[in-house]
């Protein structure tokens, strides 16, 4: 790949820069504001014992259950109560290197227990407003129809994030964008975000960064909460969890929900812009604690949903006819980790995975039946010698796709690979982190992913830098693909590996009760796949794609400012972050922007919270212009605001919560129709959504708290 030349294009425009918002989440927070826990989810390579852990060690049970990462504000008042409390660590799963979260090289940001409460209030349902809210994360709806979604991080395409849950791909090595709206945050203890590729520590597809899902760890005694949820869109949520101890040494939790949706078209167009669904799920966990130090984590999962888009009964599209979208699905999985420690220093590691969803599309009068499958076996053994950390492992992943009506897309990916990370203290100040993977891909061959990471501490400031390259092994299922089916698409023919190289350089620095941060970040990516349209009977009507690596390289550079201030019980967070995301142009002209990239983007939360009392807080997000491909009404969207209110008070056991959503009622309907006014090469009968397009909406419910 050809050398990277970020450092000429990082920059922030000072008169761009504007107050916004990420969440309480970053990795860098204080000692105190983290936990260090045990179980086989959450720590898989050996802890070198510092005199931090040693202190921790003693109190671990009680960190276990205490759920308080990242609260800084309310735990300097703790502290000031009780000078002898414990200080807590956590150590941070995704980055495999046993290391408490401030002393990762590799930068990882955290969304807390606390957080994660704020914003199932919210959205109870499903993550995307948990990780939506995420500096350098955006939620980009990949179909009108069903409302589905995927993740970008830092300007990269969402088939490159890699979502984990306790560092199993249950939902896939390349989870669809449907899932994302299908994983409620119930029993989620934190959330683990890596930006930037991630090919070096999980292969193919973590090629944009990865998003670990971790669960909460249960205690030593019976505790569970249930959760009502209601909306003005007529939405409904019932979501439980529950945990226990079940013997000495093993402890169970479990979760289920239940959430409907009716269809909504809010402007009267005859287009549901709120896809109706029917949704059921349950997951049971076991954490089981050896009198050695084993450990071992087991989980299943099973979720059911009926979801339906398209036209309202009895309205029609453009030709004429009505076009119903729907999907059924069913996912089945379950996952196993496993630690021993052998000798003084070292661990051992193993882990597996499977995962097994059929869906049932429905696109008008095409009827598409299809099962994805992901598998993976993975060992590892880590240890630690002075100031060294170490691991070596090898792993084997597995990924099959089977169309039941065309099986001309079928494919299924074979990759066998090994892996090592080697991390060093060099003094009090600074660390590195290396690692690299090779796979031996059956489709694209052998693939070597590299990456490096460095942390350095002078003083106040915390400094991290990091470079990394990766792949990923392109499949049928491009957005476009997703949201329309497969039936206008051709055969895949010659189709190389998608290729990265990410870089990104954070300066972080505190004061007091002010936390400031400036990160710049940049990716170079070949061979990206997207859709060409062209006429399948020689005339010039589109009426067909074909899936090709694009010519010319993919860049992407861009900024994030974050500030965050605390004042008493009063939390203020705001940044702005900045994206230069190009591409080269089809007819050679030069370079243009990616579609869908908001070139500036920014907001402002504030919270004011008393613990176990009440908190009431206030969000502004600003989105701005968009360049937009086929889009015949526009070619640039106009700016918007999404501004929101939520409050919750807390009594005894019972936390009633409300919270209104897009209070300026803004919709992309309102700019232009979302129906196009024929039917597009892919499939589609809509443009793509660039804003919001369910306007004003409020929900409101209550949460109980059971047990000791």
């Amino acid at each position: 790949m050809p050398t990277p030349s970020f450092c000429t294009t990082f920059f922030v425009p000072l008169s761009a820069i504007s107050i916004g918002f990420i969440p309480l989440s970053e990795a860098e927070t204080t000692p105190s504001s983290e936990i260090l826990p045990t179980s086989a989810t959450t720590a898989y390579q050996a802890v070198k014992p510092t005199k931090q852990h040693a202190k921790n060690n003693a109190g671990i049970e009680q960190a276990h259950t205490n759920e308080g990462i990242g609260r800084e504000h309310e735990e300097e008042h703790e502290h000031e109560e009780n000078h002898e409390e414990e200080i807590e660590n956590i150590v941070v799963q995704a980055t495999r290197s046993g290391r408490i979260a401030n002393d990762q090289p590799i930068r990882v940001e955290l969304i807390d227990r606390e957080e994660i409460e704020e914003k199932a209030a919210m959205r109870p349902g499903n993550i995307s407003m948990l990780v939506a809210e995420t500096g350098g994360v955006r939620v980009q709806t990949t179909s009108p129809a069903l409302g589905s979604a995927n993740i970008r991080l830092q300007g990269l395409y969402g088939r490159y994030t890699q979502l984990l849950a306790d560092g199993l791909p249950l939902y896939g090595n390349q989870a669809s964008s449907i899932g994302l709206l299908q994983i409620p945050p119930t029993d989620l203890g934190r959330v683990e975000i890596i930006k930037g590729s991630a090919s070096s520590l999980y292969g193919g597809s973590a090629l944009g960064g990865v998003i670990n899902l971790v669960s909460r760890t249960p205690g030593d005694t019976l505790n569970g909460e249930a959760l009502v949820n209601v909306t003005t869109r007529n939405g409904q949520d019932l979501t439980s969890y529950i945990e226990s101890p079940l013997t000495d040494d093993l402890k169970g939790s479990l979760t289920v929900g239940a959430h409907h949706q009716d269809t909504q078209d809010v402007d009267d167009d005859g287009w549901i812009d709120l896809p109706g669904y029917e949704r059921y799920s349950a997951r049971p966990r076991l954490f089981w604690q050896g009198q050695n130090g084993e450990s071992l984590y087991a989980t299943a999962g099973f979720m059911t949903e009926q979801r339906e888009g398209g036209t309202m009964p009895g309205a029609v599209v453009a030709d004429g006819n009505p076009y119903e979208q729907t999907q059924d699905s069913q996912r089945f999985d379950g996952g196993v980790v496993f630690n021993m420690p052998m000798l003084e220093t070292l661990t051992l590691n193993a882990r597996a995975s499977a995962m097994v969803q059929e869906h049932d599309h429905t696109y008008a009068d095409i009827a598409e039946d299809d099962r994805h499958e992901s598998y993976l076996l993975e060992s590892s053994l880590a240890g630690y010698k002075g100031d060294t950390d170490w691991l070596v492992g090898i792993a084997y992943q597995a990924e099959q796709f089977t169309s039941f009506s065309d099986e001309q897309f079928d494919y299924s990916y074979e990759v066998p690979g090994i892996f090592t990370q080697l991390d060093y203290q060099w003094n009090e100040q600074l660390s590195t982190s290396v690692s690299a993977r090779i796979d031996d891909h059956s489709e694209y061959g052998t693939q070597f992913s590299p990456r490096i990471s460095m942390l350095y501490r002078p003083g106040d400031l915390t400094i991290r830098g990091s470079y990394g390259q990766g792949y990923y092994a392109p499949t049928p299922f491009v957005e476009e693909i997703e949201a329309a089916g497969l039936s206008r698409l051709e055969p895949l023919q010659d189709i190389e590996e998608e290729q990265a190289e990410t870089a990104s350089l954070d300066i972080t620095y505190r004061f007091e009760s002010i936390e400031a941060s400036v990160t710049a970040f940049g990716s170079n990516v070949e061979n990206v796949t997207e859709l060409q349209a062209f006429s399948s009977n020689n005339t010039n009507e589109l009426d067909r794609v074909r899936l090709v690596n694009a010519e010319g390289e993919t860049q992407i550079r861009g900024s994030e400012v974050l500030i965050r201030y605390y004042w008493r019980d009063v939390k203020l967070t705001a940044s702005y972050l900045y994206l230069d995301a190009t591409e080269a142009s089809t007819d050679g002209s030069g370079r243009k922007e990616i579609a869908l990239t908001p070139r500036h983007s920014a907001g402002f939360v504030a919270m004011w919270e008393q613990h176990g009392n009440f908190r009431v807080g206030f969000e502004a997000y600003y989105t701005g212009p968009q360049t937009l491909d086929d889009n015949p009404y526009m070619d640039e969207s106009n700016p918007y605001w999404h501004l929101g209110l939520m409050g919750e008070i807390t009594v005894g056991r019972a936390s009633w919560f409300i919270n209104l959503e897009n209070l300026l009622d803004v919709k992309q309907t309102d700019e232009h129709p979302l129906l196009l006014p024929s039917q597009a090469a892919s499939g589609q009968w809509t443009t793509d959504i660039w804003s919001r397009n369910d306007g004003f909406i409020a929900n409101a419910g209550v949460r109980i708290k059971f047990g000791e």
